[in-house]
């Protein structure tokens, strides 16, 4: 299983990434551990907007391409209705993607 997630930086930015342990991956960027994204590095992680489940990694890819292409707007707006996610790619209605709302903040940290 792949998970594509978007987390806030204290800065008020957004970072997306994609990773087969979502919670070891934010686990690194929040403390900025060697395996964190440069990006997280310089911007202190201060919880997750949302994650999403995929089922293969070329879905998780593709969705993680696509959402770092976005806008901050449309992301903000794809943070805030995770469940809209083929909605705004429906390109990619193909893939088996969801919204993953068990994982909290407090489980990756």
């Amino acid at each position: 299983m792949y998970w594509v997630y978007t987390v806030r930086c204290e800065d008020g930015s957004l970072y997306t990434g994609f990773s087969d342990d979502v919670k070891r991956r934010i686990h690194a960027h929040c403390h900025q551990l060697k395996a964190a994204a440069k990006y997280t590095k310089s911007h202190k992680v201060c919880g997750i907007a949302a994650i999403w489940k995929c089922g293969s990694e070329t879905a998780a890819r593709k969705l993680e391409f696509r959402i770092k292409r976005l806008e901050k707007a449309k992301k903000l707006l794809l943070t805030e209705s995770p469940r809209r996610v083929l909605e705004f790619f429906p390109e990619l209605s193909e893939f088996e993607i969801s919204p993953e709302t068990e994982i909290k903040f407090e489980d990756c940290i």
